[in-house]
């Protein structure tokens, strides 16, 4: 016997792998029956009570309910606030445009005023001017009868003259140097001033084509109206009016000698020479009886009747 013989050992006993493997099948045994236990026992249990998620449904469905509620009110809240947005915007707009209509009417209504005034300012001048024409047609009307009766007082006939041989003598000559082309007796200085007396008292009238007085007048009616004042009857139209008396130069020019423009029996215009260079016409429909500087509008030629 050796000498460790009796030393027990401190090894475990090794177990075999069939016991192991026997081990192992009565364990799966043993869990197949348990679980078969537990379902029929479940199967065979009574019918259990609602499970903890079914009680717990309507306390969810009513939490749901209020949120829905909630975001309804929500919404309806945002829906009012908008609908009074939208009012308050078309009350602005209704003020904007109605401010605008009452601007545009006030303007409307502030240039119909102006209007208005201008209307009845230029019929009070109009109907001043009126008076101040009215009064000056009845001036001239009674300086008119004055020259008359003047020219009238002062008219002397050849025939009728009375004097010394020497000056009838001298009235004999003028008469038959004025006649060689105008019939009529050369009138006294007196009837020169009754002649431009008209004229000037003529200023202002308005220019009429074939006009003859008493308040409008054509170049050639109103030489003709003039020289009656003195005595002196005168043709009605220009062309006959350029030839009616002694052509003389318009370098010596005197006092009443009839100018024209154009030529000496086709002239288109007349008027009269009243010194200084000036010389008085019905002009035309702008301008009225004037009285012009002859240096701006040259006459072509002169004859002199006076």
């Amino acid at each position: 016997m050796a000498h460790t013989a009796h030393i027990p050992s401190h090894r475990k006993p090794r177990r075999s792998n069939a016991t192991k493997l026997r081990a192992g099948v009565a364990g799966g045994v043993l869990s197949t029956l348990a679980v078969a236990g537990t379902a029929g026992s479940a199967s065979a249990a009574p019918a259990a009570e609602p499970v903890t998620e079914t009680l717990e449904l309507p306390t969810l469905t009513a939490d749901l309910s209020t949120q829905v509620a909630r975001s309804a009110s929500a919404t309806q809240l945002a829906a009012a606030t908008y609908e009074l947005q939208a009012e308050q915007e078309q009350i602005r707009a209704q003020q904007d445009t109605a401010a605008k209509k009452a601007a545009a009417q006030a303007k409307k209504d502030r240039a119909e005023a102006v209007r208005k005034a201008e209307a009845e300012k230029a019929e009070e001048r109009a109907a001043e001017a009126e008076r101040k024409a009215a009064a000056e047609r009845a001036s001239r009307t009674a300086e008119r009868t004055t020259l008359t009766a003047t020219a009238a007082a002062n008219d002397t006939s050849p025939t009728g003259s009375t004097g010394s041989g020497s000056s009838g003598s001298a009235a004999s000559s003028g008469s038959s140097q004025a006649g060689a082309e105008q019939s009529t007796p050369a009138p006294s200085s007196g009837n020169v001033s009754a002649v431009i007396a008209f004229l000037k008292a003529q200023v202002g009238d308005a220019y009429v084509m074939g006009g003859t007085g008493p308040n409008s007048w054509d170049c050639s009616g109103l030489v003709q109206a003039a020289f009656k004042q003195a005595n002196i009857s005168l043709p009605r139209t220009s062309q006959q009016q350029s030839t009616a008396g002694t052509q003389v130069g318009t370098s010596n020019l005197q006092v009443g000698d009839i100018l024209y423009w154009g030529g000496a029996g086709s002239a288109w215009h007349t008027g009269v020479y009243i010194g200084n260079g000036q010389y008085l016409d019905a002009a035309n429909p702008a301008k009225g009886v004037v009285i012009q500087d002859l240096s701006g509008y040259p006459a072509d030629g002169a004859v002199r009747v006076l």
